[in-house]
């Protein structure tokens, strides 16, 4: 392994790191309706377990509701349960094979607790971030040890490993702020 291959291998972790965390942003929810919302419930679909989106098509009603149209009569039963028991909330109301499912505002104190959630996660992702530069910086020790590469080497890498790394946090602080702003905003 050389020492691109740490930068390479580092940045590319940190990037999915990134990814995970807005992935788990987009699922706090805000005021505003947005399909996204629904990515994680899952639907028992004749004895397996299958995302919402497999067996409907979620689309935006308006700003305050979703709609959740079932591709098969049989399921709208089971998909309306999936919606009532995810940790969403949510109170959908079934037309025919169309569920709508209305977001409700979001109370003073519930927006404080949805920044603590949005807080605990950005925390989660800095600290895998900080996890990744150590494995990334004892890799290029090793390579040092193994004299792969001289010190000098090492010590420039180090410090472009630390670049990516604040690089990356100052990331997970600008998605923090972005969603505590929404939050906020009524």
């Amino acid at each position: 392994m050389s020492i691109a291959d740490v930068k390479k291998n580092a940045e590319h972790k940190m990037q999915k790191t990134l990814e995970s965390l807005h992935a788990d942003l987009a699922k706090v929810r805000t005021g505003r309706a947005h399909t996204g919302l629904l990515d994680h419930v899952q639907v028992d679909y004749y004895g397996s377990m299958v995302t919402l989106n497999t067996v409907s098509n979620v689309t935006v009603l308006d700003p305050r509701t979703l709609g959740v149209q079932v591709w098969e009569k049989a399921m709208v039963a089971k998909v309306e349960k999936a919606i009532r028991n995810s940790d969403l909330g949510l109170n959908p109301a079934v037309q025919g094979e169309l569920l709508r499912i209305p977001m409700p505002a979001l109370t003073e104190e519930r927006r404080r607790d949805l920044i603590k959630v949005v807080k605990h996660e950005s925390e989660n992702a800095r600290v895998a971030l900080r996890n990744l530069r150590r494995d990334a910086n004892a890799t290029l020790k090793d390579l040092l040890k193994k004299k792969e590469c001289s010190e000098d080497e090492e010590h420039k890498a180090q410090d472009d490993i630390q670049k990516l790394t604040d690089k990356y946090v100052a990331e997970v602080d600008k998605q923090f702020s972005q969603k505590e702003t929404e939050l906020m905003a009524i």
